[in-house]
């Protein structure tokens, strides 16, 4: 083979690289001169870092469950406990900011290792391929906003990546990374169910055993945090939800934030035509059902023939569904972009999957119409400023986007199982051999 054969099928990546590159720079350039992130980063401009902070405060002061209402597991507050220091959360959250370098000095250190796994991550996977993807989504929307916010998604995406990505060989190991990643962020059980639908359940038995004992291990030394606290006050976190719309829509993975469009706190409707809103209306809960059911559809495909289709996609689509119905915040892409890019770039499902994985990569925003403008203190830029904030592209497209990867890599899951189930019909519930 030439090198312009070689070459060639690497070209649209490059291209949507450099892209993501593009964006950064402008997003780069607008803090310069405006002093801070524009959308769809948080308005709040004095909020850095502060996932972490205000977490990390009641890991080091007593009533996390009880007086905060945390839904986090206890292992998120054993870990803020063991890497920070206990002098600086005597006052607020925001003066341990400012106090704490080694909790900084972490923060930043998972953001280098998240890049290091990746790249090692998908060099495994594909070396020609990998310094794009690596660009793409180290240097992306979902884990630089990730970064901004501090949130311990950057220490459960190290894991994240151990346990559903192709570096880790021993199944103890990946059981003790996906152990982690389920008490860090209990969502992330779904990728673990990927073990069900291939049939592996030893090693199904095993995570949920690591799952188990590492919540043991960490309800004992916070003393706090037992099931029922935590279905407690996320029902109450559920209610309070609900009444931040706009926080919700800002940076969402789902539509479902958009039918609550008319409960808005702010004038959405001086924006939107009431037609268009009534369109939304009828069309978000279609097309979240559709989705649920094409990834039902995959699914029980693979589980048919599950030699027919690896494991991260399985993973990709019990996590893509979900987040086509919820939207628990827009850097929860981060997990699945991850295993998306690890598809490779042939047949028509993985290659749209691939190039919208890019395109949801893509920093910053294109608005529509300004609502917000608020005077505050920008933390990053270290002055004062009035950000404005309103509609954008970006709340209509990104999740189109992440729904067009469900229907692409679910579709192509059919029909790869299809294939195989052509040539070979295994016993249903007996565990490939």
């Amino acid at each position: 083979m030439n090198r312009a054969a070689r070459i060639l099928p690497l070209v649209p990546e490059v291209l949507l690289a450099l892209a993501v590159l593009a964006s950064l720079a402008a997003t780069a350039l607008f803090l310069r001169a405006n002093g801070y992130l524009p959308q769809p980063f948080v308005f709040d401009t004095n909020d850095t870092f502060m996932d972490w902070f205000n977490t990390a405060y009641w890991a080091q002061n007593r009533g996390a469950y009880d007086v905060w209402g945390s839904i986090y597991p206890p292992l998120s507050f054993v870990f803020l406990d063991l890497f920070g220091l206990p002098g600086c959360y005597l006052q607020s959250p925001f003066y341990a900011r400012d106090c704490d370098w080694l909790a900084r000095a972490t923060i930043l250190g998972f953001y280098l290792l998240d890049v290091a796994l990746l790249w090692l991550s998908f060099r495994r996977a594909d070396p020609r391929t990998a310094p794009m993807r690596t660009i793409a989504l180290g240097l992306g929307l979902p884990l630089l906003f990730t970064l901004e916010r501090g949130n311990l998604i950057l220490v459960g995406f190290a894991c994240f990546v151990l346990a559903h990505g192709p570096l880790l060989r021993s199944k103890a190991g990946r059981a003790l990374a996906a152990a982690a990643t389920v008490n860090f962020k209990p969502y992330l059980v779904l990728p673990v169910l990927q073990l069900a639908v291939r049939r592996r359940w030893r090693a199904l038995e095993l995570a949920g055993i690591a799952s188990v004992a590492l919540y043991c291990a960490t309800l004992a030394w916070v003393g706090s945090g037992t099931p029922l606290e935590l279905a407690d006050n996320t029902a109450k976190w559920i209610v309070y939800q609900g009444a931040q719309i706009w926080n919700e829509v800002n940076y969402a993975t789902s539509y479902a934030p958009l039918l609550k469009i008319r409960e808005a706190q702010v004038p959405l409707l001086t924006f939107v035509p009431s037609r268009t809103v009534e369109l939304i209306e009828l069309a978000v809960p279609l097309a979240i059902r559709a989705t649920q059911i094409v990834a039902l559809a995959g699914l029980a495909a693979a589980w048919v023939q599950p030699r027919a289709v690896a494991g991260p996609r399985i993973a990709a689509l019990l996590l893509g569904a979900y987040l086509a119905t919820q939207s628990p915040g827009g850097y929860t892409q981060t997990f699945l972009l991850f295993l998306v890019l690890l598809e490779p770039f042939r047949r028509p499902g993985p290659v749209l999957a691939v190039i919208c994985a890019y395109l949801l990569c893509l920093v910053g925003d294109v608005p529509l119409a300004p609502i917000l403008e608020i005077s505050s203190r920008s933390w990053l830029g270290g002055r004062d400023v009035i950000p404005e904030f309103g509609l954008t592209w970006g709340h209509f497209l990104r999740p189109g986007l992440l729904l067009v990867i469900v229907w692409a890599l679910a579709c192509d899951t059919i029909l790869l199982a299809a294939r195989a189930h052509g040539r070979h019909r295994p016993n249903l519930w007996l565990a490939p051999a």
